[in-house]
């Protein structure tokens, strides 16, 4: 086992490793044009930016949605489009896998000796995309000052460690969401469904939705641990669905369970890939 273990940690690190370069050599593609690199991302920035102004005018209209305020709003919407945005910029390329099986391009990942997942989420490397998570902080910096909360060390901890874990949980389903275009080539809409709705449905308040529908992003996509569960504990807000006292530190678990299905469905696309045409 220990053995197993040591070959599960080399082959990560080759991963990353191979991630690391194919990621840089694209990088320093776009930066050989600075201006229009400063420019998409502004506009990039500015256009995902629209979001939050919808939530501005629905809040020039009302005191509150759904029983939340304009800066615990704002707290939800910075945590979720933070961590969607880093999940995007490492991982948004695997959602072009299925054109690449369509293509037969795809062929050319498996003949390299580096792990595939790798190439595929390092290809076509666009740095633009961070200018969604530069976003999300700059709200998230306000949400944090505006809001009324009591910050003791677990709080204050529990900010940074949401957004990891939460981008870990948009990561798994870009992933798992690219392995199901193996069997399903045409299928980017469906993972877009999941992952660019996903964070959209967790810009507002729990309370404005169904309590099925919260059930289901609670038990079975575990999409409000990215946001709902924590910024409650943060707010001194109950629960949704009346969950335990330690529901709001259980991000890193719930993480890791999104992990395991999604690097399973991808080990279980790649092995049943039988090349273009087949």
């Amino acid at each position: 086992m220990a053995e197993a273990g040591m070959r599960g940690v080399s082959r990560a690190g080759e991963g990353l490793r191979a991630y690391g370069l194919i990621a840089g050599m694209w990088i320093r593609s776009t930066m050989a044009y600075r201006a229009s690199f400063v420019l998409t991302v502004v506009g990039n920035l500015l256009l995902t930016g629209l979001d939050f102004v919808t939530i501005l005018l629905m809040f020039s209209q009302v005191d509150a949605l759904g029983g939340w305020t304009l800066p615990e709003v704002a707290l939800l919407y910075g945590l979720s489009v933070t961590a969607f945005g880093i999940a995007q910029l490492a991982f948004g390329s695997v959602a072009a896998l299925g054109g690449r099986v369509r293509d037969g391009s795809f062929d050319t990942l498996l003949v390299r000796p580096v792990p595939v997942l790798a190439q595929v989420a390092a290809d076509r490397f666009a740095l633009r995309r961070v200018g969604r998570a530069l976003q999300g902080v700059v709200v998230l910096g306000w949400a944090l000052v505006a809001v009324e909360a009591d910050w003791t060390v677990a709080r204050v901890l529990l900010v940074p460690v949401t957004v990891v874990c939460g981008a870990v949980i948009f990561a798994s389903l870009f992933v798992a969401g690219g392995a199901f275009q193996f069997w399903a080539q045409d299928a980017a809409e469906v993972q877009n469904a999941f992952t660019y709705g996903g964070t959209t449905l967790l810009q507002y308040p729990p309370t404005v939705f169904g309590r099925d529908l919260v059930r289901g992003v609670t038990f079975v996509l575990p999409l409000a641990f990215v946001n709902w569960v924590p910024a409650a504990y943060l707010l001194g807000r109950p629960y949704p669905l009346g969950l335990p006292d330690g529901a709001a530190f259980a991000g890193p678990l719930v993480a890791v369970v999104c992990v395991l299905p999604a690097a399973a469905v991808w080990r279980l696309g790649l092995r049943s890939y039988r090349s273009t045409g087949s």
